[in-house]
């Protein structure tokens, strides 16, 4: 009886191994287990459980062995042109496909493909060759890029009945109005961004989202925005439609003005002969260039108050259709840009508080001493480009700009320095004009002056007064090129960086050259008359930061000698040489 109750004893199990006891009971069995391995496709990577990366290998077939808890796929790169059903239908997970720039076809892409696919939120098939949308998209989606196909037509089910739907790409596609249904984002009542641009729509699609912000429609075929198509779009803030045909028959009055947050409007490469009515307040970026537009009227502006930029470039303005105060309304405008209209004259009565004026290729010939006094808070004026000449420009012209930063005169025909620049300006352009001589005067008090460009002008050293540079004290750049120079010019400002005196008749530079200049970092020496023993050894002498000394395009080989201190240069004139120094 005692033997028969060991042995049942024996044999009856044991207690179960106390908490992290479990290896110290089998250690042989702890020793040996390990995790069972990650299953990922081959070629492919896996950096996480829920993610497969199988980016630009050249994949033909849709990778197998992707695992069912995969959530995030990126096959972007590769030379897929189908999507086989059961594979992708096992992926239930997903959340993320990536897609983009394949060789995918609409038959390549079955009608059934996302049924299965119920948490997916992007998707992404841009650069691929679908002809159509798919007939149906996953209720769940959050961002659909279909951009760069040859899409000509969308259904209801592809981005309708999408209560997360936030973007929408379909840019660079062939869509035209026809294959674009009414109820194309029915149920979709969260998108924000849709973007259209470069199809060959002929109208403004009607029944777009109401909570659309962003809208990009350029690069289509648009001669008509009917009448409500924007009406419920209140919340829109950009809305992109330059580069159509649009003409004033194809807007109205009510074509922009339910708009009530819009910020940023391009009609910029249209047919427009006027500037549009009905334009919001909110209204900060008004792009009208490149239009046919031969007036402006101030009563068309008035309801846009508050227009910050107004950029009216390459239209048909000429002498008369820029009219005294047509701009008056937008006070709170900060820049006109005005290049290419054919004014013969800078506009009169321009918002006080203007801050950049950009009149650049028109027709200017004068400028009189009240022409820029009623905006006095100028920080940017561009003239170049114009017909002015020396003897009228008035003296006091630029004198009421005491805000005056950036001056650009480039491409007149002044024969002398305009006088009464202001002490505040930092950039000053002067080039391709016909200067003959420099005096100290019009430089005068222009200490704050950082930039002078006098290049392509008729300028020779004999021609440049003493005591020219004197009160340039913070002249970092100054471009001399071009012009009829046979040596440097002597006492250049302390202040100097960087002197451009390339393409000029300099044929010595002596060890004086750049005695007053010991800051300088950049010297352009290329195309003058220099040969190979012109500079004299020690002209480089005390120029401690100087690196980069461009004597290409001279007669012969130019030997350059830089201090011992300086970064060892290559070779002067080598290609090294013109891509700076060797550090």
């Amino acid at each position: 009886m005692r033997l028969s109750l060991l042995l049942l004893l024996l044999l009856l199990p044991g207690p179960p191994p106390a908490p992290g006891m479990e290896d110290a009971a089998f250690p042989h069995l702890g020793e040996s287990s390990q995790p069972p391995p990650r299953a990922c496709p081959q070629r492919c990577s896996c950096p996480r459980a829920d993610t497969v990366d199988c980016n630009g290998l050249d994949l033909q077939v849709f990778p197998d062995n992707i695992t069912r808890a995969a959530q995030h796929l990126s096959l972007q790169n590769n030379q897929l042109q189908e999507l086989p059903y059961n594979e992708l239908s096992r992926l239930s997970s997903l959340r993320t496909l990536n897609l983009h720039n394949n060789l995918i076809s609409s038959e390549g892409l079955p009608d059934e493909a996302f049924e299965s696919l119920t948490q997916l939120q992007h998707i992404y098939v841009a650069h691929n060759k679908l002809s159509v949308a798919p007939q149906f998209l996953p209720r769940s989606l959050r961002v659909a890029d279909l951009a760069a196909n040859q899409v000509t037509e969308i259904f209801p089910l592809t981005f309708g009945e999408k209560p997360a739907l936030r973007s929408v790409y379909l840019h660079n596609n062939q869509l035209s109005n026809a294959g674009l249904p009414p109820d194309a984002f029915h149920g979709s009542e969260a998108v924000v961004i849709l973007s259209l641009s470069s199809n060959r729509l002929s109208y403004l699609p009607p029944s777009l989202p109401p909570s659309l912000e962003r809208l990009h429609l350029q690069n289509n075929l648009i001669s008509k925005v009917p009448r409500g198509a924007l009406s419920r779009q209140t919340h829109l803030r950009e809305l992109y439609l330059q580069h159509n045909q649009l003409t004033d028959s194809g807007l109205d009055a009510t074509t922009f003005s339910k708009l009530r947050h819009l910020e940023y409007l391009d009609l910029s490469h249209n047919r427009l002969a006027s500037v549009p009515a009905g334009l919001p307040r909110t209204l900060a970026v008004l792009h009208l260039g490149r239009n046919r537009i031969r007036g402006v009227e101030a009563a068309r502006l008035r309801g846009a108050r508050g227009l910050r930029y107004l950029l009216l470039q390459h239209n048909q303005l000429g002498a008369t259709g820029l009219p005294a105060g047509a701009l008056r309304p937008l006070r709170g405008l900060h820049t006109l840009h005005l290049y290419g209209n054919g004014l013969d004259r800078v506009p009169l009565a321009l918002p006080r508080r203007l801050r950049a004026l950009v009149l650049p290729h028109n027709h200017v010939t004068t400028l009189g001493a009240r022409d820029l006094a009623g905006t006095p808070g100028l920080a940017e004026l561009n003239l170049a480009y114009n017909r002015l000449v020396s003897a009228r420009v008035h003296r006091r012209a630029f004198r009421p700009l005491r805000a005056l930063r950036s001056l650009d005169l480039a491409g007149n025909l002044l024969t002398r320095l305009p006088g009464g620049l202001p002490g505040g300006l930092h950039t000053l352009r002067l080039q391709r004009n016909q200067l003959r001589a420099l005096e100290p005067e019009p430089l005068a008090g222009l200490d704050q002056l950082r930039e002078l460009s006098l290049a392509h002008n008729r300028l020779r050293v004999g021609d440049i007064g003493p005591g020219t540079w004197h009160e340039l004290q913070a002249l970092q750049v100054l471009d001399l090129s071009h012009n009829e120079l046979s040596f440097v010019p002597p006492d250049l400002p302390e202040a100097l960086e960087e002197l451009h005196l390339q393409g000029n008749r300099i044929s010595h530079v002596g060890p004086e050259a750049f005695l007053s200049t010991p800051r300088l970092r950049a010297l352009f020496l290329r195309a003058n008359r220099l040969h190979m023993t012109s500079i004299a050894p020690d002209a480089f002498l005390g120029l401690l930061h100087l690196s980069v000394v461009d004597t290409a395009g001279n007669p012969e080989q130019v030997l350059v000698r830089l201090p011992p201190t300086t970064p060892r240069q290559p070779r002067a004139g080598s290609p090294r040489a013109r891509r700076g120094p060797t550090v």
